[in-house]
């Protein structure tokens, strides 16, 4: 496999970022995640951070070097992810189990498979054109698929950011899976929180992955989302990926041939704070980090 791919996540306007993206690969198989901590939840960033360190475990071990069923292991993990978040909770005696969305979404055989829950999205894009994109779980996007409101509309929306389905809590999420999709060089995948797509429309998304290389691509869409957030804007976190060798700078390029059969590659953002987030010590993270293993290994367990 020859790709192309960025991660970027910002605090926007934001005390703290509760996003959290990452990708892995092996020799015939590359996963993406993105997760958004809900706002108004406790530990928001916990649960995201579950949610993809879940997803990517999983991926390193079962990956050896391609899945079996990509969407099969996209079901079954998310749906792990969101017991591991309630196990946490438990274990934590926490008031409120916190709460996530997330879209993830594997490429294997030159196809891509996707699912998600909640309203982070995945874009597909082709020679500037898009091709797919996931539905947003909320009472808002429903409203608009009924044709009751028109998408303008949604944007301005009071209830537009309330999510009617999510990871944690008392009921298991549904998670939805897309039909497969071939890809073709130089077809982007894009997965995105609601920081970006809020303030970045689609035919915006598409043109300037279509005019940029994809690094300054990610780094011009990330600047516009930020921009028109403002002081008050949300968390704004993607990761990026362009398929095949078209468009795409050697210095950029991703061979997954010299991996060996086994070996697996991962990229997750990180816990660390952001700048002008109160100070953690490093024995608190690491503490945070152990109990999130802890949740995910129970859950493997099972």
């Amino acid at each position: 496999m020859k790709f192309t791919i960025f991660q970027a996540s910002r605090q926007g306007g934001r005390k703290n970022n509760e996003d959290r993206v990452a990708y892995s690969y092996s020799r015939d198989a590359l996963l993406m995640v993105v997760a958004d901590g809900m706002g108004g939840h406790l530990h928001g960033e916990i649960a995201a951070q579950i949610a993809v360190q879940t997803l990517t475990d999983y991926f390193q071990k079962l990956s050896q070097p391609r899945l079996a069923d990509p969407l099969a292991f996209l079901s079954d993990t998310i749906t792990r992810a969101h017991y591991a978040i309630n196990d946490y909770a438990v274990e934590q005696d926490l008031l409120e189990i916190p709460h996530t969305t997330v879209v993830a979404a594997i490429v294997q055989d030159n196809t891509a498979y996707w699912a998600h829950v909640g309203d982070s999205r995945l874009y597909l894009f082709s020679d500037g054109s898009l091709i797919a994109r996931t539905e947003d779980h909320t009472a808002v996007a429903q409203l608009v698929r009924d044709g009751l409101i028109t998408e303008e509309e949604a944007g301005h929306h009071p209830e537009r950011n309330k999510v009617s389905n999510c990871l944690g809590g008392y009921v298991v999420p549904q998670v939805e899976c897309a039909t497969p999709m071939p890809l073709h060089d130089a077809d982007t995948l894009l997965l995105c929180t609601d920081g970006i797509w809020g303030m970045v429309n689609a035919p915006e998304l598409s043109a300037l992955l279509h005019a940029y290389s994809l690094e300054d691509a990610v780094r011009h869409l990330m600047d516009h989302a930020e921009f028109r957030g403002g002081e008050h804007g949300d968390n704004l976190s993607l990761v990026a990926m362009t398929w095949g060798e078209a468009r795409m700078p050697s210095k950029d390029a991703i061979s997954t041939l010299a991996l060996p059969s086994g070996g697996v590659t991962t990229q997750i953002n990180s816990m660390r704070p952001m700048p002008g987030m109160p100070l953690v010590s490093d024995d608190e993270i690491e503490r945070a980090i152990a109990e999130i293993q802890q949740a995910i290994q129970k859950i493997s367990n099972k």
